[in-house]
């Protein structure tokens, strides 16, 4: 048993609390990882909030890197000292998807068996819900060991631990689900930290052009600098009516991008990038809404008249083992600048502020650095 440092959310909606967890030795199938970086992710917040469930006491954290420190007695795909990105798809192999070969899409992804718990307080001994079966903020946690991507461990922590959730939804968003390639044009509603990786991946494929939306001037400074060859501020303009305008000047006759990628979540955006889709093009919803949202009003003859693909992106339907390693070294070879989303650097007690600089718009990212 390790006791541990970690950030736990103990109800909804009161501030986080550093304090320490018991971490069990790993069991058959898991593996103890040091934690070396960690992201703060607007979907650590959500738990805190109450908006994914009512598991609490929640540990939260999720977009991490580490050191593997011990691994259970029937593990062979990481070992101790192996460098690694937390992941929260370690796929089975035995469902449906997985015996089609579609293992990204896997049904029945598991996390650790043993759970940690809290090691002071009234409350000590109570079991921890980790976000994402991961719980990363933490000075060590305890995982499947299928949630262990080896990666070169030249790497800057800091930097790649973010593959582990937003960066990779949003490139994946783009080059997996959306099948964004040379002689494609994209449109990214919605500039945070999803979007503009989203932007990234676009550029990575050599997509052009590359339109970036949002209504946060600071957050399309970002977009250009990550591969948006065009920004549109949509608190000044009509979004549809720009995509429109932009993609018709590089293709003659387009009547919107081929590709348009959702990264806000609500029904006025998603319905802004339905119909701001080429004819045939591909609507990526990435964007995570909240249970009650719907969206009204949607002619069926549109959804007929205009063709294409409605699509939904599960964290950018990526496979770690594969996409993470290559995405790491096109970083190393400053292809993929992961650099560019780290903000600040952070202490495992600042959490909290940076939920309050999230929520201004201040950050990209904000990473806990132990």
């Amino acid at each position: 048993m390790h006791t541990v440092r970690a950030v736990v959310a103990r109800a909804e909606g009161e501030p986080v609390e550093l304090t320490t967890i018991n971490v069990p030795d790993p069991g058959p199938g898991e593996a103890l990882v040091q934690v070396q970086s960690c992201g703060v992710c607007h979907t650590d917040l959500h738990y805190r909030e109450g908006g994914i469930s009512d598991d609490f006491p929640f540990l939260l954290g999720h977009e991490a890197a580490g050191v593997v420190e011990a691994v259970g007695p029937d593990v062979t795909g990481v070992a101790p000292g192996d460098f690694v990105v937390l992941n929260w798809r370690a796929v089975c192999g035995e469902c449906r998807a997985c015996k089609r070969g579609e293992l990204q899409y896997c049904f029945n992804t598991h996390n650790a068996t043993q759970k940690m718990t809290l090691a002071e307080g009234t409350d000590a001994g109570t079991e921890l819900s980790p976000a994402l079966g991961i719980g990363a903020f933490a000075e060590k946690t305890l995982v499947a060991a299928g949630q262990c991507t080896k990666v070169d461990p030249s790497a800057r922590p800091a930097a790649v631990g973010l593959l582990g959730c937003g960066v990779m939804a949003g490139i994946g968003a783009a080059i997996n689900t959306g099948g964004v390639t040379r002689g494609r044009s994209v449109a990214v509603i919605g500039c945070g930290g999803v979007g503009v990786a989203a932007i990234a991946g676009a550029a990575l494929a050599g997509a052009s052009p590359i339109i970036a939306v949002d209504i946060d001037a600071k957050k399309l400074e970002t977009a250009k600098r990550l591969g948006a060859t065009h920004t549109v501020d949509s608190s000044q303009v009509d979004p549809v009516e720009e995509i429109r305008r932009i993609a018709g000047e590089t293709y003659a006759g387009a009547e919107g991008a081929d590709v348009v990628i959702e990264a806000v979540g609500r029904p006025e955006t998603w319905k802004q990038a339905f119909y701001a889709r080429d004819l045939a093009g591909v609507l990526v919803l990435v964007g995570v809404p909240t249970p009650d949202m719907t969206v009204p009003d949607m002619p069926l003859l549109d959804l007929f008249g205009r063709g294409g693909a409605l699509k939904s992106s599960w964290y950018g339907d990526c496979l770690p083992s594969r996409d993470f390693p290559m995405l790491v070294d096109l970083y190393r070879r400053g292809r993929l600048d992961l650099d560019a989303f780290v903000s600040e650097e952070i202490g495992i007690g600042d959490v909290e502020a940076a939920f309050e600089k999230m929520h201004r718009g201040d950050v990209l990212r904000s990473v806990v650095v132990l």
